[in-house]
């Protein structure tokens, strides 16, 4: 299936329902009066987050959604049906703007989250309520009033505890096949990553977190070269990240890891500044005995300061305490959002 994470639907709210003009005609039962009935009030459009569904792709082809109309009221003070709500599920993670406006109204972050999206009209009223002791037959009524209509961006960003963050061929969707169920297409040669993958990394004690992997992000790319700028955002929700680096002999380890952070800073500073790890990856590929030198050389040319782990994704050396780590990471983090004040 196809990865669409932006669409834009127009959304239609039901019309109330117009009030009724009719009178009381029975035999033997002279002056009948007013006896018109309310029509009923139109649906409301809502869209609900739903776990089952990971894409925008729905909206692709189908982006009209029209909520019904109130039906009309009728005589012997009878009220019209209101219209039935329309309910459009979405997936977990959607943000949800007003298309001509900008303006953010709902970002839909839990199953069974919903979002009135469009209000439906208010229901007419029926010549009946226009009786009074000076007006003993009224022949006005009030038509019902529109429904809301709005166009509408739905942009998905992925709910995910850490991003993998790094250039093409770094190793991400090797990593992430390495410690969670998540089975990425994995292969020689750059680019093979079209589009994000999300892992559950599953520790003993019933503990877990989940790990998105995104395109690699090249140079230019905040210019809108490659793939892995326009899927940044999937990483806006994490609270981690882990910046892979290809330790193998014919990549440029310094080159890439700073090309990414000026590709990070162009895209978002909040993303630039989230707290973030440094990951030599490939190690397997570095003679034993030119390792040390070479991470060394890596990080004094970074001034790096920050936590750093040496793995090898492919033997998977060093994921272990990797991911021990970023556990324990995530659950302080958690501990201190909890804390009052």
């Amino acid at each position: 299936m196809k990865f669409i994470d932006e669409a834009t639907i127009e959304v239609r709210a039901g019309d109330g329902g117009n009030g009724c003009v009719s009178f009381r005609r029975e035999k033997y039962i002279p002056m009948g009066g007013p006896d018109g009935g309310d029509g009923g009030d139109g649906g409301s459009v809502y869209l609900e987050a739903v776990s089952g569904i990971n894409t925008l792709i729905d909206f692709r082809h189908n982006r009209k959604f029209i909520a019904e109309r109130g039906e009309k009221g009728k005589g012997n003070n009878c009220t019209g049906r209101s219209g039935a709500d329309l309910v459009i599920a979405v997936p977990v993670g959607t943000v949800v703007t007003v298309e001509e406006t900008g303006e953010q109204i709902g970002d839909l972050v839990r199953d069974g989250q919903r979002l009135q999206v469009a209000r439906g009209g208010f229901h007419g009223l029926g010549n009946v309520r226009f009786k009074s002791s000076t007006n003993r037959a009224p022949r006005q009524s009030k038509p019902g009033t529109p429904g809301e209509r709005r166009h509408l961006h739905l942009e998905l960003k992925l709910l995910a505890d850490v991003g993998l963050l790094g250039m093409p061929n770094a190793g991400k969707s090797t990593l992430i096949a390495a410690v969670s169920s998540a089975r990425p297409k994995i292969a020689d040669y750059p680019f093979t990553t079209l589009y994000p993958n999300l892992g559950v990394v599953e520790l003993p004690g019933q503990r877990s977190f989940v790990m998105a992997d995104v395109p690699g992000v090249i140079q230019g790319a905040a210019q809108g070269a490659g793939l892995g700028i326009r899927f940044l955002r999937h990483l806006a929700r994490t609270r981690l990240l882990l910046h892979l680096v290809d330790m193998g002999p014919l990549a440029s380890p310094v080159a890439e890891a700073s090309t990414i952070l000026v590709e990070l800073r162009e895209f978002s500073a909040d993303l630039a500044g989230r707290e973030r790890w440094l990951v030599l990856n490939k190690m397997d590929l570095v003679p034993p005995g030119e390792q040390e030198d070479r991470c060394r050389e890596v990080l004094d040319a970074l001034h790096w300061q920050g936590p750093v782990f040496r793995i090898s994704a492919l033997t998977r050396a060093g994921t272990r305490e990797l991911v021990h780590a970023v556990m324990e990471r995530l659950e302080q983090l958690q501990r201190a959002a909890a804390e009052p004040g």
